[in-house]
């Protein structure tokens, strides 16, 4: 897929799932053309305002991803292809920094998902990928936040429905991560609800462990191997520069261009 051009097959699958075209003052734009143009947008990282004419106007496509963000349309899409595809249980989690730019710049720092570091403002997108590198859930949180305190939230946001009735999939086989999610309490909310946990322990755990002549953590290396799924992920999605450098001042609207995002990763299959 090139800028903002979706093509038929995903198309295909998104159209039914788009809100109606509603009747308005004037002539609506086609669903598909704003759709792209939004996409072009994300993708390229140019503000809103030098979107080229063959999207239509600006304010049109930049006014319809505010109500696809705010209505849950984008979230909607993501669950949708999430449930037509066959889902790879072996879960990786990870987070990456992501630059503010100044425009996103606003009042609130935690509240918008904002913190202070050397580099300057920045944001970390937390996401939970399936075997194969592609999103299941995902937060974003501010840049200078522990990865150990989301991790929870991250799991605890997959949620994957089964084509027929029956409750959504929650629970991955096994969690795969790096040493900064090797805290006990993570281990044993994963323990809790089932998971088989391939997380290597820090050095200064395994001291505390041979001091209290206890055995260490068992750790399936193959399973470990296959960690790097995440940061493919990670690479596919900051392939769009819009979400590669943050230029939203509002948290949802961010999330909204990584969920629409994380939708067309799962149909470029």
């Amino acid at each position: 897929m090139r800028d903002g051009e979706i093509p038929d097959a995903a198309w295909a699958v998104i159209e039914p799932l788009l809100p109606p075209v509603g009747k308005a003052r004037g002539r609506w734009r086609d669903h598909r053309q704003v759709l792209e143009g939004i996409v072009f947008k994300f993708r390229t990282g140019l503000p809103w305002r030098d979107l080229p004419e063959r999207f239509g106007p600006w304010q049109t496509v930049h006014g319809r991803f505010a109500r696809w963000a705010a209505d849950g349309t984008f979230d909607r899409l993501l669950t949708a292809v999430q449930t037509r595809a066959e889902v790879d249980w072996l879960v990786a989690i990870d987070s990456t920094i992501v630059r503010a730019h100044q425009h996103a710049a606003a009042k609130g720092g935690l509240k918008n998902a904002l913190g202070r570091s050397r580099g300057g403002l920045t944001s970390k997108i937390r996401l939970a990928c399936d075997g194969q590198g592609r999103p299941l859930a995902f937060l974003v949180s501010a840049g200078n936040r522990n990865d150990c305190t989301q991790a929870e939230t991250v799991i605890s946001l997959i949620r994957v429905p089964g084509p027929g009735p029956g409750r959504p999939r929650t629970r991955p086989e096994r969690v795969v991560a790096d040493k900064g999610y090797s805290a006990r309490t993570f281990r044993a909310y994963l323990r809790r609800r089932g998971i088989k946990t391939t997380i290597p322990e820090r050095v200064d755990q395994l001291a505390g462990r041979r001091r209290r002549r206890e055995r260490p953590c068992g750790f399936d290396r193959a399973a470990y191997r296959r960690r790097n799924v995440v940061e493919r992920c990670f690479h596919r999605l900051k392939q769009w520069r819009g979400i590669a450098t943050r230029y939203d001042k509002r948290p949802d609207r961010y999330l909204a261009a990584i969920t629409l995002a994380s939708t067309l990763i799962w149909l470029d299959q």
